[in-house]
């Protein structure tokens, strides 16, 4: 585009779409669409919700963690809101409020855990597109049963059945 401040705007939409996308796959249990936000490796810091080491790892292997651990709920929702977005060239940053509701039914435990906080994402700008190359996830806040989510991995897995299914 010829003229800058257009090119920014599209870019900071296209930047706000990218992290839009990355939600709306997780719920919709679309793994194509999930990994179309991400460049090949990706490094990730989820240390304030699940501890352990930030990594860089390749985003195929990402994609099957987040089958694993997220696909076994039988809803989630994940809110992506007031993106603030710095450009820098060919890389951006991405502050945005996060709210991500999960919900799996069953007779061990309350049915929902909800986390709160916000994502710091840095983008590269890409022959494909804005990726992120940084996911940084801040929790802030949660409410429910943390332990849902192994129930949603066994689930997943095969291990558990789920609410209404006999195995």
């Amino acid at each position: 585009m010829d003229d800058p401040r257009l090119q920014e705007l599209f870019d900071r939409q296209a930047i706000s779409d990218t992290v839009i996308r990355y939600a709306t796959a997780i719920d919709t249990r679309d793994s194509a669409l999930f990994r179309s936000c991400f460049t090949d490796e990706v490094y990730r810091d989820f240390t304030s919700f699940a501890g352990g080491q930030a990594e860089a790892i390749p985003a195929d292997l990402w994609v099957a963690q987040v089958e694993m651990g997220l696909w076994g709920f039988q809803a989630t929702q994940h809110i992506s809101t007031n993106h603030v977005v710095t450009l820098n060239g060919d890389e951006a940053v991405c502050v945005s409020y996060m709210q991500a509701q999960h919900y799996l039914p069953n007779d061990e435990m309350e049915s929902t855990v909800t986390l709160g906080g916000y994502y710091t994402n840095t983008l590269a700008r890409t022959a494909g597109g804005w990726k992120i190359a940084r996911c940084v996830l801040t929790i802030t806040w949660e409410t429910g049963d943390r332990r849902l989510f192994g129930l949603a991995r066994q689930r997943y897995s095969g291990q558990a059945a789920a609410p209404g299914e006999s195995r």
